[in-house]
């Protein structure tokens, strides 16, 4: 390698350098906002997960539709997967994938996504899509997304339908978890836990409370895991971004000390040359 090529390579990792620098800062001021935006409904989504374990371990399954199971028995599942449409994000996707290949039936599983990168998880699973959330803000779908979820469940086209999506724990970790958001059942670890459930007054009735209230629930349940995958996307690309930004300071802190290396050689063998010449001439 001469010191042509080597001054080519650091200009190359300098270009490299200023992109995933320039990517980790905007990553950061978005990790940011979606950090602030999942940590402040963690409080509210946490409260509202124990009201309604505590509600369906008591009321009467009737009053919802959301809380019983088909009448025909099914094997067959809905997920909701919710990725990124964009890469350079590390191991993100990758993590997601292989909990959710390990979690699933692929033979009796349908797919709702949102990102394009579990469009091609899933075609590579050879399984059906049944809607593709991924133009456009997740956040903005919410609505549609249950909507459709819904209409399918009640159709007992389904027997449950569980969302699939990286928790954001803290900005160097994620979580890929699976929730069960139809049937909504929560079912006690020890009686102990069942004595200890408050007690609630539900009015006008729970027969007419309880169907809306359920379904504004599994509805949030939808809406806080986007929050939750974009806190986490956004955290691992501000990581990954700023390894990438690390490595090409490394490649050309070693390249620089090789073009010097090589420019110092050449240097010593022009005097041994000019040496050399004077020697020969002299003698």
């Amino acid at each position: 390698m001469n010191i042509r090529q080597v001054r080519k390579k650091i200009k190359s990792a300098g270009n490299v350098k200023k992109i995933t620098n320039a990517l980790e800062k905007v990553s950061a001021v978005k990790m940011k906002k979606a950090q602030q935006l999942a940590l402040d409904g963690h409080p509210y989504q946490e409260s509202l997960d124990s009201v309604i374990r505590d509600l369906t371990q008591k009321i009467d399954p009737h009053f919802s539709a959301l809380l019983g199971i088909p009448e025909k028995p099914l094997k067959k599942e809905l997920a909701i997967i919710i990725s990124t449409n964009k890469g350079l994000c590390g191991s993100y996707n990758f993590n997601l994938f292989r909990f959710i290949f390990k979690n699933i039936e692929t033979d009796g599983t349908d797919f709702i996504i949102l990102g394009k990168k579990a469009s091609f998880f899933v075609n590579k699973l050879n399984e059906k899509i049944i809607a593709d959330y991924s133009e456009g803000q997740a956040i903005n779908h919410v609505s549609a997304i249950f909507k459709q979820v819904l209409d399918l469940f009640l159709k007992n086209n389904y027997q449950n339908v569980s969302i699939f999506y990286n928790k954001f724990i803290t900005s160097l970790k994620s979580e890929p978890i699976k929730e069960i958001i139809l049937p909504v059942k929560y079912v006690s670890e020890n009686k102990q836990e069942e004595k200890l459930s408050s007690e609630y007054i539900v009015e006008p009735s729970p027969k007419i409370v309880i169907d809306k209230l359920l379904h504004s629930y599994v509805e949030q349940k939808i809406r806080h895991g986007i929050i939750q995958a974009e806190a986490g996307e956004h955290s691992a690309r501000m990581i990954a971004m700023k390894n990438a930004t690390d490595n090409a300071n490394d490649i050309i802190y070693n390249l620089t000390l090789l073009r010097n290396k090589l420019r110092q050689e050449k240097i010593t063998n022009e005097l041994l040359d000019m040496t050399t010449a004077t020697a020969s001439v002299e003698g």
